[in-house]
């Protein structure tokens, strides 16, 4: 498991974690995975492309794991 910092930001869109993450080559990889409910934030698919993403949170996807950090 990997930990993601916010760097002082609120949150983070959950498409724009997988591709910063490098989960996922694009934007558009990001959203396709998201769609097909290959995501999974705190154990639960989650399909809302934009879903806010804050400190605390974790997201699956592909076999890996990262927590977000404040």
């Amino acid at each position: 498991m990997t930990t993601f910092s916010l760097e002082g930001h609120p949150y983070i869109a959950l498409c724009d974690l997988l591709k910063i993450s490098g989960w996922c080559e694009s934007g558009a990889a990001a959203k396709l995975a998201i769609d097909e409910g290959r995501v999974t934030v705190d154990g639960a698919v989650e399909i809302r492309r934009r879903c806010k993403i804050t400190g605390g949170k974790q997201v699956a996807f592909a076999g890996q794991q990262i927590t977000v950090a404040d």
